[in-house]
This record gives structure tokens, sequence and C-alpha cells, in this order.
């Protein structure tokens, strides 16, 4: 069995990563592939609730994330992560643990992040009743080597999942 591949989707928050993730598991099952979606949200509420925001609690999350995702790939099946991620310390983990591993920087304005915000999480961090929302009380640092960018402020959906699909080789 081939070892499978990992597209890791990193962005602030709300900048579209979960969006694009699941319709590109949609598209790639039905081309064949065997896929599933690791979501940040997911993965906090039930695999690693017992961890905050800290710094060492993001890194705990990302490593943890890691060797399960890399469990999957070893399996045979490919994964799409949508991550905050925020630093390139914290990608810098997720590379050294998964071995077949593309990143994805989906790129969005803070404003725009903030407008999109139906949850009004932004809203709550600016009145302090978030701690260490990144973007606004803890930091976001764009990648400097992602593999790929989409940028969410000019491409809509559609468009986002066109580029990835016609580039899918090299990201694989």
């Amino acid at each position: 069995m081939d070892a499978g591949f990992t597209i890791w989707f990193t962005g602030l928050p709300c900048s579209g990563k979960t969006t694009i993730a699941k319709e590109l598991e949609i598209r790639l099952k039905k081309k064949g592939y065997l896929i599933v979606h690791l979501d940040g949200d997911d993965i906090r509420k039930k695999l690693n609730e017992d961890l905050g925001f800290t710094e060492g609690d993001r890194s705990e999350n990302l490593r943890r994330v890691g060797h399960v995702i890399q469990l999957f790939n070893e399996k045979g099946i490919n994964v799409l992560a949508s991550f905050v991620s925020p630093t390139d310390k914290h990608r810098d983990i997720i590379r050294d643990v998964i071995k077949k591993i593309k990143i994805i920087y989906v790129k969005c304005s803070l404003k725009e992040c903030e407008r999109r915000d139906i949850k009004g999480m932004y809203k709550k961090a600016r009145m302090g009743e978030i701690k260490e929302f990144t973007g606004i009380s803890s930091p976001f640092e764009e990648p400097k080597n992602p593999d790929f960018i989409i940028n969410t402020e000019i491409e809509n959906l559609e468009e986002s999942i066109e580029k990835i699909l016609g580039n899918l080789e090299k990201l694989m």
C-alpha cells in the first residue's frame, strides 16, 4: 500500500481553511481518493480538549495531530488538515512529524476575517472575553515557505478549489 499524503491548510481564523478543505474532500472522494478531513475545532473538542491556547498547548496540539495524521498516511489514507497553526515554529513541528506534507497558506486579511466571523469570536477577543486569540491577542505569522498560497480575499471558493486541483500533482 502506498503511503498517503497530507495537505495542511494554515491561516487566520475565518480565512476559509475549513470551507476549502471540506469542498476539496468532496471533490477528491469523487475522483476515488481515500481521504479524510481533520479540522482544528473538531480535534480541540474531542482529542485535545485538555489543551488551552498557550504557546506550549498550541505546540502540543499540533504535535499530537501530526502523529495522528502520520498514522493515517502510513495506512494509505490521505488527509486534509485545517488548523490555524499560527507560527513557523508550529508549522515546523508538523513538518517534522508528517513525512509527506504540503502546506497551503490560506491568505486573507485580518479585516476580512473579522467581517466573515459569524460566531463573533473576533469581537469577543477584542473585548477581552477570549484570551490568546490568533490575530488579536496572539500572533499569526505569515508562513515564510508555504508550498502553495490561496488568497480567499480575491479568489472565490470555486477558483480556490480549481487552483488546488490544477496543482494536485505538486501537492501530493
